[in-house]
Parts: C-alpha cells; sequence; structure tokens
C-alpha cells in the first residue's frame, strides 16, 4: 500500500520508564457481562463473530496463548496481549546526590537498560540586540568570523532577510588558510569562490550600498552583502594587542554600532574565546549554530518507543493477522488502526511488556498509511539456537539490532550507545555470518576516523592496511572473542579459520574514499560521531548495488575539534534518514562489556 509522508516528531528512549507512553486509559479487560453482547474478533481470518455464535470459541487471550506455545525455538515470535495491565509506575527521582541515584538504578529490573549518558548540552541562547530586534521586527547586521565561514562555506546564505557583513581581516585570514588540502582549506577555497562570483558585475557603488545575497539563486537569502570598505576609527581598552586579528575585528565590530546607532549589531563567531571578549566589551555575539540537526540531543530519533498500556484497547478492534514465510524465517504480521499510528515511522521497533504474566510483544513497523499501520514479530536472537556467529543478544536492543543487521532488506543501519553496549560486535559478527555462511557480501571493509585522543604518535610505516592497524585496536579486541569458536578445532584448525576471517576483512582509510564505489560489500563505519556532515555524505554515496552500509558510534565521546554533538555527521544521518523503508537505527543504552564497565559508566 502506498506509505504517507514520514512524520517528524522525534522519539526519546533511555530507560524502559521512559518511553514515550500515552496517558494510560480504561482497563482494556472487558467486563464478563459487556462480552457476552461484544463480538470475538478472529485472530486468523480477521473478520469479527457475534460472541453468542461462538460458545467455545476461546477469548482472544487464549488464543494469543496458544499461538505462544506453538512457536519454534530458531524463530521465537511475540504477539500482542488482549488484555495488558499498567505498568508500574515509575519511582520517583532521588534528588540526594549521585549515590542515591545509583541506587535507584541498582534497585530496577536487571533487565532494564542504563541510561546513556551525555556531554552537556550547549543551550544556544540569543543576544539581548537579537532578541529586542526580533521583539520589534527590525533586521539585524551579522559580523562574521573567519571560522564560520571555514567552518560552513555556505554560511553566507543562512541568515535569511538580514545583513550580513565581512571585515577585512576575514578576508585576510582566508587568505592565509586557503593553501593545502585539508577540510578547512578546501572550505577557504570555496568561501572565496563564492565571493567573487557575488561580486562579479558589480560597480563600486553597488559594493558600498552592499550585494544582494540573492544574486546567486539562493532565494533564501534575502539581505544584502556588505564589505569593510573604509578604516573603521574604534576604541577599544588599552592594553589589548592591535595588531591581532580578532582584535581588530572586535574594533569593526564597535565601529558599526557607533556609525549604525539603533541597528542590532551582532558578531558570530565559533570561537568562545572570542565570543567571551566580545560581551565583556558589551558587544553582542553569538555562536553560529545553523548547522546543528537538534538543539536538544536527547530529541534525538532513537529507534524504539514503548507503547502505551492501553494499545490495544485503542487499535485492536478490528485488528488483522497473517503469516508469511521469507528466507526460511517464519512471521507474523498484524494490521491495527487508531490514533497513535501517526506518531511512528517505517522500520521504528515497538514493544509492549505487560506486568501480569501475558505475553510480551516485540516488533518492527513495515508500513504506516495514515492510522493504519502493519507490525511485523521479530526474530528472537536472544535465543542460542538463533545465534548469530556465536553471539546471542542480551537485552532488547541489542535483539532490535541484530533484526536490522541481519535484515538483507536494509541498506543503512545505524547505532548508537555508550562504550561496552556492543555495537562493534555485533557489527563484525553480522558481517561474518552474511559474509562466511549466507555469501550475502563478498567482504567487509571496516574504516574509522584517525582522530587521536591524546597526542599524536607521529608518523606509521607500512602499507595502507599496516598503517591502519593501530587504530583498529577495537576491531581485533572483538575479532578474539569470534575467532573463539569451536574449541573442539585444535590449534591448526583455529588457526585457519583465522587466516579466512583476516582475508574477507580490509582495513581501508578515509583519506582514500573518493571516487570509489563498493559493490556487494559490508561496509562499516566506526566511530562516526567524529565525522562532519559532508564527510558522512561522502561515505555513504560510495555505497553501490547489493552494499549495505553500518555507522556506529557514540555522540558522547566527539574528538573532532568544532563537531558537537548537535552538529555531528552521526546524528546528521540519524535524522536524516529515519522513517526510511530501507534504513533502521537503534540506540543501545545498557552496557554488556562487563560489570566493571557497567559500573564505571554509572559512577563515573
Amino acid at each position: 500500500m502506498p506509505l504517507p509522508k514520514i512524520p517528524s516528531k522525534p522519539a526519546t528512549i533511555l530507560l524502559a520508564k521512559d518511553y514515550p507512553k500515552a496517558e494510560p486509559g480504561k482497563s482494556p479487560v472487558r467486563a464478563a457481562a459487556k462480552a457476552e453482547n461484544d463480538p470475538v474478533e478472529d485472530l486468523i481470518s480477521g473478520p469479527a463473530v457475534p460472541a453468542k455464535t461462538t460458545r467455545a470459541r476461546k477469548s482472544k487471550a487464549a488464543l494469543l496463548a496458544e499461538g505462544q506455545g506453538r512457536e519454534s525455538l530458531p524463530v521465537r515470535e511475540t504477539t500482542p496481549p488482549a488484555a495488558p495491565a499498567k505498568l508500574p509506575a515509575p519511582p520517583r527521582e532521588d534528588k540526594s546526590g549521585k549515590n542515591g541515584a545509583a541506587a535507584k538504578l541498582r534497585e530496577t529490573d536487571m533487565n532494564e537498560p542504563h541510561p546513556a549518558k551525555h556531554k552537556p548540552v550547549e543551550v544556544n541562547v540569543k543576544s539581548s540586540a537579537s532578541r529586542k530586534a526580533d521583539s520589534v521586527g527590525s533586521t539585524k547586521m551579522f559580523v562574521l568570523d573567519t571560522n564560520v565561514l571555514m567552518h560552513d562555506p555556505t554560511s553566507l546564505f543562512r541568515f535569511e532577510e538580514h545583513d550580513v557583513y565581512l571585515p577585512m581581516m576575514t578576508l585576510e585570514e582566508l587568505d592565509n588558510h586557503k593553501k593545502g588540502m585539508s577540510e578547512v582549506a578546501r572550505n577557504a577555497r570555496q568561501v572565496s569562490r563564492t565571493l567573487d562570483a557575488l561580486i562579479a558585475n558589480t560597480d563600486d557603488d553597488g559594493i558600498e550600498t552592499g550585494i544582494p545575497l540573492a544574486k546567486l539563486g539562493n532565494k533564501d537569502a534575502r539581505g544584502r552583502l556588505y564589505f569593510q570598505t573604509r578604516l573603521n576609527a574604534a576604541s577599544l581598552p588599552e592594553g589589548l594587542p592591535s595588531g591581532k586579528a580578532d582584535n581588530q575585528i572586535l574594533g569593526v565590530v564597535r565601529a558599526l554600532e557607533a556609525d549604525q546607532s539603533g541597528r542590532a549589531i551582532v558578531l558570530v563567531s565559533k570561537d568562545i574565546n572570542m565570543r567571551i571578549k566580545a560581551r565583556a566589551l558589551g558587544l553582542a555575539a553569538e555562536d553560529y549554530f545553523n548547522d546543528h540537526v537538534l538543539e536538544d540531543t536527547d530529541l534525538l530519533y532513537s529507534g524504539i518507543v514503548q507503547l502505551p498500556d492501553d494499545f490495544w484497547t485503542k487499535h485492536g478492534k478490528n485488528m488483522e493477522s497473517w503469516q508469511e514465510i521469507k528466507g526460511g524465517n517464519s512471521s507474523t504480521y498484524y494490521r491495527v488502526t487508531g490514533p497513535f499510528i501517526p506518531s511512528l515511522m517505517v522500520n521504528q521497533f515497538v514493544f509492549f511488556e505487560p506486568n501480569n504474566g501475558e505475553a510480551p510483544f516485540q516488533g518492527q513497523v513495515k508500513e504506516i498509511n495514515g492510522k493504519t499501520a502493519v507490525f511485523q514479530t521479530l526474530r528472537d536472537y536472544s535465543h542460542n539456537k538463533n545465534n548469530v556467529w556465536g553471539i546471542t543478544a542480551r537485552n532488547r536492543e541489542q535483539n532490535f539490532a541484530l533484526n536490522l543487521l541481519m535484515n538483507p532488506e536494509v541498506d543503512f543501519v545505524t547505532l548508537l550507545g555508550q562504550a561496552g553496549t556492543g555495537k562493534t560486535l555485533l557489527a563484525l559478527a553480522a558481517g561474518l555470518a552474511q559474509v562466511l555462511e549466507t555469501k550475502v557480501y563478498n567482504e567487509i571493509i571496516v574504516t574509522r576516523v584517525t582522530v587521536p585522543v591524546g597526542e599524536d604518535i607521529g608518523f606509521l610505516p607500512g602499507t595502507e592496511e599496516e598503517k591502519m592497524s593501530p587504530w583498529m585496536g577495537a576491531f581485533d579486541d572483538n575479532l578474539e572473542v569470534l575467532m573463539k569458536g569451536d574449541g573442539d578445532a585444535g590449534d591448526w584448525g583455529r588457526a585457519a579459520t583465522q587466516d579466512l576471517i583476516r582475508s574477507r576483512i580490509k582495513i581501508k582509510s578515509l583519506n582514500f574514499m573518493r571516487g570509489r564505489t563498493f559493490v556487494n560489500k559490508f561496509l562499516i563505519i566506526d566511530e562516526a560521531q567524529n565525522l562532519t556532515p559532508k564527510q558522512i555524505k561522502t561515505l555513504v554515496t560510495r555505497a553501490g548495488p547489493g552494499t549495505k552500509i553500518l555507522c556506529l558510534g557514540n555522540i558522547a565521546q566527539i574528538d573532532t575539534p568544532y563537531l558537537t554533538e548537535g552538529s555531528s555527521g552521526l546524528t546528521y544521518v540519524v535524522d536524516r534518514f529515519k522513517g526510511w523503508s530501507h534504513g533502521g537505527h537503534v540506540t543501545l543504552a545498557r552496557g554488556e562489556r562487563s560489570r566493571l564497565a557497567d559500573h564505571a559508566s554509572d559512577v563515573l
């Protein structure tokens, strides 16, 4: 059936108690007297049958319980309960301190995921001059620092109806940074070419009165571009070095305020110290946050949502059910209709876990059409008979992730999670199973950003793979776990298995990805939180026919300068790919590395 426009409402997920839920309604358990006159739905054939004609007909809950018992172990599917009980109320927040919070966490069920910890989110607050101009509806003039143009070459066209002013020192610094092959040098050259195109065929009077930013076809930019055409005499506090570029730009901002009194003049800079100096001098200064995908990363799409307590009461009236066998695996499908459906997205995982002993439900949204959705039950990878290269899911989120990784219809998967949640291990296990066992792909390609955590140790000797091998320690550690395998194979058998695995895993550098096309490859991009949106686009567009791309990372561990949780390339692709029928995302919340690592992530 045709799919509607994907809803854009994000879902938030950390602990199970924090999953979005609707307001609890009436108990879905029907009264016995009312049930005698109500129709009973047949889950197999779909249409409703009057209850009076079904004297020996079993209830919906009994049918579901029997269906749960008939499942085979290799594919343990869960079906929705007909009469779920209300989930227990979440415990009150303990405000007594860190130790009290940790105690509350330990009291929760061991199956509950641990919260993913984030760095403090920088709040983007407008300056008082900007807020005042917004209140009266007047246009502002933004003075751009050099680092803004080098961070985003298209920033000139991101200020809507407001004007943009470029000091001469900004142009000087652009000229100093245009040489080289780095990302900063390429951005500086791109800005210079854009400025040259804007200033072309413009006389001196046109430069003085401002150049329309919409000249090159950017209709959203309705302001004008001004250059510093004369020396502005502005008095700065004594003691500030006049020859420093930052201080000269501050002098230009002060001179503009004196020259255009009554108009909001705002300095835009990515340099925190520059903004602090400007505010100390009484000048309006703001950060450039147009490139931020989200202002609050807690609103980032999680890929998982908990169904509300009264979901089956409101959505199970005309529910249809059928079974399909694809790839040797049997799945049950449910078509449900109700008011909660528009908030869901395609390939989003849903779950319902009642507290009264009823069968739990875990599924995936396969289709959405208005207020009607199709749910598909999942394969249970927590059972040993469904292991993936000897690895089984240890929690609910890992089971969701393996369902995405092992689905050949999903071409793009993103996995977020703190250290120890199993991102790399699950990705490698799924890659080995589909390369060496099912032969869906012909090899695994592994790459990552080479950003050091501490001081750089210098150049590395050898070939491309030898230079990349020190950066791939995480993959080597996980390969040791995966290559233990059968203990009865002996040393020769294990050595042969290791050589076979090593021959199917290629380690590549990001520096040589431009222009490549990967066909039938299983591409793993590790530490993707250190990629910019432009770099992540370059990598994802390398995919050829039959290629699957995995992006793994933790947005709380960003090592690249000038990248934040909101502007990271990983955040960018998670937000842009949500709801795509051939892509999926899961936020892994519980650490499974060891009890030591798990405790350290809680208390440190």
